[in-house]
């Protein structure tokens, strides 16, 4: 079977309820799309948007803790996540790496624990701009993907998703032949490590936007992208959306 197309958004720390209107404008613009839509808002919008979804897109969070319980004042499990409506839990996201400090064995343990509680884990790999100008990149890709990947990871618990730090937030992006590099490298890691490898989905992320949305679904082993900016309105993501069903 060939990976399901998904077309995810990071919302990351923005939007309150009012923004929940871009989803309706979301829907109205693309009524059935040819590819799965996963929306993750900040946790305080998860319970309203998977209302307002109504099953037509899915919803998820942005992190979530590896215990399933106890006193971590301001976190969240994955049990949670889930009783609020989520079916999708972002981990590992750059961002998490840098600002929180998070190791590949952090992200493991979470990804285990997404698992646990029926949430597919959406694990985030990518270089900074160093490694990638000291030639590191793949090394780093694979040891990313060997440590922050649970044993227990399939093609219907798991999305990977490849986002170069440089590119994030930056309108900067990796040329097609780099993208196309790190996912075959990606699709042959899974493919020889699990049996269902080459089902998985894989995610692009880094400065997606509706002008080069196309030229990125047409990499070979590309079977989506995680936006940021660019989902927090329907006018930019809804053309992701179509040019991802198109692909």
């Amino acid at each position: 079977m060939a990976p399901r197309k998904l077309a995810a958004g990071n919302w990351k720390m923005n939007g309150t309820l009012a923004a929940l209107a871009e989803i309706d404008r979301l829907l109205a613009d693309q009524p059935a799309p040819g590819c799965d839509v996963l929306v993750c808002p900040p946790a305080t919008l998860i319970h309203a948007l998977t209302a307002r979804a109504s099953g037509r897109i899915a919803v998820g969070g942005q992190d979530c803790h590896a215990n399933a319980s106890g006193a971590h004042t301001g976190d969240i499990s994955a049990a949670q996540l889930l009783d609020a409506g989520a079916s999708h839990v972002i981990l590992g996201h750059s961002e998490r790496r840098t600002d929180h400090g998070e190791t590949d064995a952090q992200v493991r343990a979470k990804a285990e624990a997404a698992h646990k509680a029926g949430l597919v884990a959406v694990i985030c790999v990518g270089e900074t701009e160093a490694q990638r100008d000291a030639g590191q990149t793949l090394d780093l890709i694979a040891s990313q993907l060997a440590g922050s990947i649970p044993e227990g990871a399939t093609a219907a618990n798991t999305v990977i998703a490849y986002e170069p730090v440089w590119a994030i937030g930056t309108g900067r992006t990796p040329t097609t032949d780099q993208i196309a590099e790190v996912h075959a490298l990606m699709r042959d890691r899974l493919s020889a490590r699990f049996a269902d490898g080459a089902e998985m989905a894989l995610l692009y992320g880094g400065s997606v936007k509706p002008g080069n949305a196309a030229e990125i679904f047409s990499i070979a082993h590309v079977n989506g992208a995680l936006v940021g900016g660019a989902s927090l309105k329907a006018s930019d993501f809804g053309p992701i959306v179509a040019a991802l069903s198109a692909a």
